[in-house]
């Protein structure tokens, strides 16, 4: 099956169509990619989750707010589940915030340094496809973090540090075991070049419905017909 490509514009612009043109949610989305990367991490875990480790560092953005629903369900399916938030909670968006506050009433996020050498798997949900620049500050300094504890990587959407229309890793970039991208691949992830940071590439299913993506002059088949989660390379 032939799979097209988004610009980070694009992408950008399928999320804007969504909300407003056809009123599916961000927190509808978020839900999806949210549940899809739980899934992932359990099939990349060989579907044994109790007593597992799993971090999940999430940022402030919409990209964070997917990791923690992920870490919720992966609470809820017996793994031993931490979150790390990667910002200042006021500067949480409305979505996300009410992410935080549901994770805050179950108890599983932490607000001291994690020793991520202990864990069978780590969530990058740190920054999403809008990123600009290198990554700065704590975002920088865990991802360093996360690169330097040798244990598997799950990055959501993409690796945090990635320019999703190039390619090209910013200093520093996750370096992820898997990237869960979601709707259609970002055309920067299947660029040579960023072939070391991304790892295997997965696609997962957030509702986009065909007639959308008709919108902006793409044809996309039944790519979910089977499962909401597809191999992409």
């Amino acid at each position: 099956m032939s799979i097209p490509a988004l610009t980070t514009a694009q992408m950008a612009e399928v999320d804007r169509l969504m909300i407003e043109e056809y009123g599916i949610l961000l927190i509808q989305m978020m839900e999806n990619a949210g549940r899809n990367l739980a899934e992932l991490a359990r099939r990349m875990l060989d579907g044994k989750l109790a007593g597992r480790k799993i971090v999940a560092l999430c940022g402030a953005g919409n990209n964070g707010g997917g990791g923690m629903v992920a870490a919720r369900h992966l609470h809820n399916w017996g793994a031993d589940v931490q979150v790390k938030l990667i910002a200042d909670p006021d500067k949480l968006t409305n979505v996300p915030a009410r992410q935080w506050r549901i994770l805050q009433t179950m108890g599983i996020v932490v607000e001291y340094t994690l020793d991520l050498a202990r864990a069978d798997l780590i969530l990058d949900a740190i920054i999403g496809y809008g990123l600009t620049g290198n990554p700065r500050g704590e975002a920088a300094e865990w991802i360093e973090r996360a690169n330097r504890s040798g244990r598997p990587i799950l990055a959501l959407d993409a690796p945090s540090g990635l320019d999703t229309t190039s390619g090209l890793a910013g200093q520093p970039c996750i370096g992820a075991t898997a990237t869960l991208t979601l709707a259609l691949p970002k055309s920067g992830l299947i660029a040579p070049q960023a072939q070391p940071f991304v790892g295997d590439l997965y696609l997962a299913d957030i509702g986009v419905p065909p007639e959308l993506y008709r919108r902006i002059g793409l044809e996309v088949g039944t790519l979910f017909a089977e499962d909401t989660i597809i191999r992409i390379n």
